[in-house]
């Protein structure tokens, strides 16, 4: 009985904030989405290795155990990623670094590439703004800009890139306690 209260507060709160608003002003990617670029990152620089457990990935990346579970099961739904149960199971990466796009995995995971409202959204409001179309024309090229890259930037692209920035700082990967 108190669930469906909650769920009925829920509703009444999230109501009043108005959609458009709530979702233009979303620029940041999720934790969920953050956790899951950092999980596939350590399994493609573990490519040649095969199977990593889920317990090694969380301790490495500093990712809570239970909440990683839950990201790796949709990535392996959406065929990124493959498993083995048991003792000597784990998972690994479905395809090579290179075929995996980074574009890809933020959709499988947090939905559509939307810092700023998704692509549609925007064109709309392009068309329909009174007074400022341009700016949501800007948002719309931002969008797409950040799109491309996305797009465009595979996991082995990141891996090679987070040993470029870690050797030019001059140190290597920050130990964890």
């Amino acid at each position: 009985m108190q669930r469906v209260g909650a769920a009925r507060r829920r509703i009444r709160l999230t109501a009043d904030i108005p959609y458009r608003v709530s979702r233009v002003n979303r620029v940041k990617i999720s934790s969920r989405g953050l956790y899951a670029l950092k999980a596939l990152t350590h399994l493609a620089e573990a490519y040649d290795r095969g199977l990593v457990r889920i317990h090694e990935i969380a301790e490495e990346e500093a990712i809570p155990e239970k909440f990683l579970e839950g990201i790796l099961v949709t990535l392996k739904n959406a065929r990124i990623l493959s498993s083995r149960r048991g003792r000597e199971g784990g998972y690994r990466l479905r395809r090579p670094p290179r075929e995996i796009q980074i574009g890809e995995v933020v959709r499988i995971v947090d939905g559509p590439l939307a810092p700023f409202g998704d692509a549609v959204e925007l064109a709309y409001r392009v068309k329909t703004e009174p007074r400022h179309a341009g700016l949501f024309d800007l948002f719309l090229d931002v969008r797409n800009a950040a799109a491309a890259i996305l797009d465009h930037t595979s996991l082995a692209d990141l891996v090679a890139r987070n040993r470029t920035v870690v050797a030019r700082r001059g140190r290597t990967r920050p130990a964890r306690a």
